[in-house]
């Protein structure tokens, strides 16, 4: 029982939980405040994803055999994402309201979901720990930056916005690469590799492809949400219906780029590339088929002038 309680929380701590939680309140309860927690959980992502490969540092059951691995991770262990995701995500929902109760549910599931990873053998409690502090450092640079970085970016035209998207990804991608580089010649020790298949897993070779798709899902996402923002000013508003509608269209558009993704493979281009058209169907090309298909209303900036207040304009 304490184990599939661990289960639940670890999930609830995962991007299998965290992704259509955010796509689903960016579609159909507040675009604004799911557009900014997505961005925030996909920069923890690229730092996470960089840490990892910086430190390779082993999970606790490919080390110790008194340790059971009740899940069959391969990626290495420093910091513990699901720590350092719980702290930025639901820390950044908890920030947006003042209310004690949501704080403190708040801290209970960022205790939660770093116990489990240590009960489920598969992060050390040092890990964890780092991956509260590395997730703290996110917030923390979140919450500042936020009032700073978005009326500077919103400002800019819609090039320069895509411009800079591509920008800030192609430093996390070099970032990647730097790190995978510096791993070069390096080999799986036997007793990793042994204990990973014994846990269900396989070693694999340590390559860009994970850091690219962090680094294309940033870029589409930063890409998406700077064109819906300037071309569609997507509402979520409307009959409960209508909300309830756009989920199956939405996931209907990613299962096929997802489907796309099966048949490019997983080398670090297209990694890239499928990934980046994931977070771009997301953020503007679901949102422009809900408004096309009367699903959802839109107030694009090019129908408005400024100092005029934007009428919503029924597409």
């Amino acid at each position: 029982m304490l184990t599939g309680a661990m289960h639940v929380l670890s999930f609830i701590g995962s991007a299998a939980f965290y992704l259509p939680l955010l796509v689903i309140v960016y579609w159909c309860v507040d675009p604004r405040l799911g557009a900014r927690a997505a961005v925030v959980l996909s920069f923890g992502s690229v730092v996470n994803t960089w840490l990892k490969l910086v430190f390779h540092a082993p999970r606790p059951f490919w080390t110790d055999t008194s340790v059971t691995g009740h899940e069959p991770r391969e990626s290495f262990g420093m910091p513990s994402g699901h720590a350092q995701n719980a702290v930025a995500l639901w820390g950044y929902l908890a920030a947006q309201t003042r209310r004690r109760v949501l704080w403190a549910a708040a801290l209970a599931l960022i205790a939660g979901i770093g116990v489990s990873r240590v009960v489920l053998g598969v992060h050390s409690v040092g890990q964890v720990l780092a991956g509260w502090a590395v997730g703290a450092a996110v917030l923390a640079a979140a919450l500042w930056l936020e009032p700073r970085v978005v009326p500077w970016w919103t400002a800019r035209s819609l090039p320069e916005q895509f411009g800079f998207s591509l920008a800030v990804a192609l430093a996390a991608l070099g970032g990647m690469w730097a790190a995978v580089e510096a791993l070069e010649g390096w080999r799986w020790p036997t007793a990793w590799a042994r204990a990973i298949a014994q846990a269900g897993g396989s070693v694999e070779p340590i390559t860009l492809s994970e850091g690219a798709a962090a680094a294309g899902g940033l870029f589409g996402l930063l890409a998406g949400l700077s064109y819906a923002a300037s071309r569609i000013g997507y509402d979520a508003g409307g009959e409960p219906w209508r909300r309830l509608a756009r989920i199956p269209v939405g996931a209907a558009g990613a299962m096929a780029i997802y489907t796309l993704g099966l048949f490019l493979g997983t080398q670090p281009f297209q990694a890239f590339v499928v990934q980046a058209l994931l977070a771009l169907w997301a953020t503007a090309g679901a949102p422009e088929v809900f408004v096309r298909l009367r699903l959802a209303r839109g107030t694009p900036r090019a129908l408005t002038r400024a100092g005029e207040e934007r009428a919503r304009i029924r597409q």
